[in-house]
């Protein structure tokens, strides 16, 4: 006998923490999300199951070995296939009904304002370096008031930023367009994204944070707690409702070490301590 798929089945056991009309609610919403590496992939599978139904997709990667340990569209099976079509028949894996547009060569200048039609949150899932598209993104997201969400796995922790409407926008808090380069738009996008820098301390291999390769390690563990951080701020989102942690404030979590601070940068990274740390980072950064 063959079960057939049924929407408010799939979600009933949210209803509670949501009630009936919330849950219907999310399901007319349209969420972005640029990257389905490591943490896309977790948010589009986290954000799939709380009963979203309508997604705008991005990635032109695809899976390898070395996604094992982080990447939940990374198996045997998928190795050498495109992550977009994998994490897009994941998906409707756990919801046939849901609506996905694909964007097969990632987000640039010519399908931004595609990729973001008619969306109602961006969720900013881009490599760390990938630092030109995601201003490219943010900058579009401000013109036409979506609210931007981006968790990034910081060692065993998460750190989180949203720009909301009305509120500072990413150029004011990162200071991008005062960069001349792009190691110091990554640099400042690292400071700003962890001011807490709770990490700064057990990372055993400085070597392994490689910036002239482009490459850094991050762990499982990371991934998860973006996407619980991500999805409960989305939802706060969509239904206008609980407090909404935005710029210049932000929220850094580290399970390791059992410590979470609500940041706050009022200058964003133009601030006193923003500008020391800038000048650490880069310290180390050419040290290594």
């Amino acid at each position: 006998m063959t079960t057939q798929f049924n929407y408010q089945s799939a979600v009933s056991r949210n209803i509670g923490w949501v009630t009936e009309a919330e849950q219907a609610l999310l399901a007319t919403k349209k969420i972005a999300i640029a990257g389905l590496g490591g943490v896309g992939g977790e948010h589009l599978m986290t954000l799939t199951r709380l009963g979203l139904t309508q997604f705008h997709i991005s990635d032109f990667d695809e899976f390898d070995v070395h996604n094992f340990n982080r990447q939940i569209g990374a198996t045997m099976d998928s190795i050498d296939q495109p992550k977009l079509d994998t994490l897009e028949k994941m998906t409707l894996s756990i919801n046939p009904e849901a609506q996905i547009k694909t964007f097969p060569i990632g987000v640039n200048q010519d399908n931004v304002d595609a990729f973001l039609d008619d969306v109602d949150v961006y969720v900013d899932s881009l490599d760390f370096f990938a630092i030109e598209a995601r201003e490219l993104v943010f900058r579009k997201c401000a013109d036409k008031g979506i609210p931007v969400i981006t968790t990034g796995p910081i060692g065993f922790g998460v750190a989180m930023l949203c720009f909301m409407p009305g509120s500072m926008d990413f150029d004011e808090y990162f200071g991008f367009s005062k960069c001349h380069s792009k190691q110091e738009k990554l640099l400042k996008f690292m400071v700003g994204l962890t001011p807490a820098l709770l990490q700064r301390d057990y990372l055993v291999d400085p070597s392994r944070a490689d910036f002239a390769a482009e490459k850094g390690p991050s762990v499982i563990m990371g991934v998860k707690l973006c996407a619980g951080v991500n999805a409960t701020n989305v939802l706060k989102i969509l239904l206008n409702r609980g407090d909404i942690i935005c710029a210049p404030h932000g929220l850094h979590f580290d399970a390791y070490k059992n410590k979470l601070v609500k940041t706050w940068c009022p200058f964003g990274n133009d601030g006193l301590l923003q500008r020391i740390k800038y000048q650490i980072a880069k310290r180390v950064v050419l040290s290594n």
